[in-house]
């Protein structure tokens, strides 16, 4: 008995240091389906605003935040959200990064003090992604384009995972990206899929022709 409960607390031990290894320091709050770098707070509202801009961030934490982010949230250093912060924001992109100016806010308040972090690629937090086939139920000749997840699991059982994390839309004739290709996208998400409506397109036409696949934690 002594013998096995001895094995039992070592494997534990083992597997308690295994999992613990593989959590990166530097990136929190990382769940399966995505990855979040820490947050960061670089700059305060004392002089023109608060600057939490990707540029600066990325000089001042080499290697701490991907090259190209997909998504920025923003949250005052008491965990309010924007909206609720209720502050007029300059710019809130993952390009950008985010920025308050004091000018810009009602009746000469200051911004509030903002920290940031960034969505990245899930190979920037050591997840895996496998893709599927590419998926083209539709096409544009009706109301438009409908790519929708819903629709293409009924159609694919088994084929495409239950939590996608990511997911690609290009053209059926060119395999240009759905964001280059000139159309108004009505959805693109990995948990909806893909939408075009025709009704949404403003240069006097209809929606191009797109395939979609979905990348899943292999």
């Amino acid at each position: 008995m002594i013998k096995l409960l001895s094995v039992a607390i070592l494997a534990g031990l083992f597997f308690a240091s295994a999992s613990q290894a593989r959590i990166d320091p530097e990136v929190e709050d990382n769940m399966v389906e995505e990855c979040w770098t820490k947050w960061f707070d670089r700059d305060d509202p004392s002089g023109s605003g608060d600057w939490e801009t990707l540029s600066s961030l990325h000089k001042e934490n080499p290697g701490k935040i991907c090259p190209k982010p997909e998504r920025v949230e923003a949250q005052t250093l008491s965990g309010k959200s924007v909206d609720a912060a209720g502050d007029v924001i300059y710019k809130n992109d993952p390009t950008t990064g985010f920025v308050c100016r004091n000018k810009d806010q009602r009746n000469n308040k200051m911004c509030k003090d903002y920290r940031v972090r960034f969505n990245c690629p899930p190979s920037f937090c050591g997840i895996e992604v496998c893709w599927t086939k590419w998926y083209d139920r539709d096409n544009p000749s009706g109301s438009g384009d409908w790519e929708t997840l819903s629709s293409l699991r009924k159609e694919n059982p088994g084929q495409i995972c239950e939590t996608p994390m990511l997911m690609k839309a290009v053209t059926t004739d060119t395999n240009t990206p759905a964001t280059s290709a000139g159309d108004v996208v009505f959805i693109s998400d990995p948990s909806k899929g893909f939408v075009c409506r025709n009704k949404d397109q403003k240069h006097g036409g209809g929606c191009r022709d797109y395939k979609v696949q979905f990348g899943c934690q292999c």
